[in-house]
């Protein structure tokens, strides 16, 4: 698989097969990984892989906590402004629309709503997942090397046949994850990734992307 076809074949993907995904798979993919750009290469990521049963066990207390409507966790980060402007507020108001339709479900269905979004705790059936802190002192371009290391992982699992799916929703359940994977003082955990193979009886319709001419402009010949 070239780069062309890994970054356009990458989605997220939100039902996987249980079938494993091998230990040697993800070390490779994490090894090359390491080599994503990081100002003065300070490699701001920290990152813990579960599978079997720690996933599982974080799994059930997750779900289970979501389930019983425990509060969330206060979010270590903000994820929008209070007050997203346009474009951008109608391209995230069009995501939620096509994703719920795919699903069947209405936009004053509250409680299937709640049901959809419960999956992400199970981390939609896959078999691995990992889940990245950063150090709570680092700025803002180190959460972008923080970024750019995460999209190369996942082009790094298209080339070896996986599909993944970042989650800002597990840090509503921080300390849930931190119960089982005990990370040090200091660290805030921004997003988990479930990886695995995808199970096409799941599939949705891909998201669109805005046109080239709305987000590039070219200066020059």
């Amino acid at each position: 698989m070239d780069v062309y076809e890994a970054v356009t074949s990458r989605r997220a993907v939100r039902g996987f097969k249980d079938q494993p995904v091998s230990r040697a798979v993800l070390e490779r993919v994490l090894s090359a990984a390491a080599w994503s750009p990081s100002g003065s290469n300070i490699q701001p990521w920290n990152i813990y892989v579960l599978t079997g049963a720690p996933l599982a066990e974080l799994k059930t207390n997750a779900v289970e906590r979501v389930a019983h409507g425990d509060p969330w966790d206060k979010r270590q980060y903000k994820m929008y402004p209070s007050e997203l402007k346009s474009p951008y507020a109608e391209r995230r108001s069009a995501f939620g629309k096509e994703r719920y339709s795919a699903l069947g479900i209405a936009r004053e269905d509250w409680e299937a709503r709640q049901r959809a979004a419960i999956a992400n705790w199970n981390c939609f059936g896959a078999p691995a997942a990992l889940f990245c802190y950063i150090d709570r002192d680092l700025g803002r371009p180190q959460w972008a090397d923080v970024g750019m290391y995460l999209q190369t992982i996942m082009l790094l699992l298209r080339a070896e046949g996986l599909h993944s799916c970042t989650q800002m929703a597990w840090s509503q359940v921080r300390e849930t994850v931190a119960e089982v994977l005990s990370p040090p003082d200091g660290l805030i955990l921004f997003c988990g990734m479930s990886i695995g193979y995808e199970d096409p009886a799941a599939s949705f319709p891909r998201t669109g992307r805005a046109p080239l001419a709305e987000t590039v402009t070219f200066v020059g010949d």
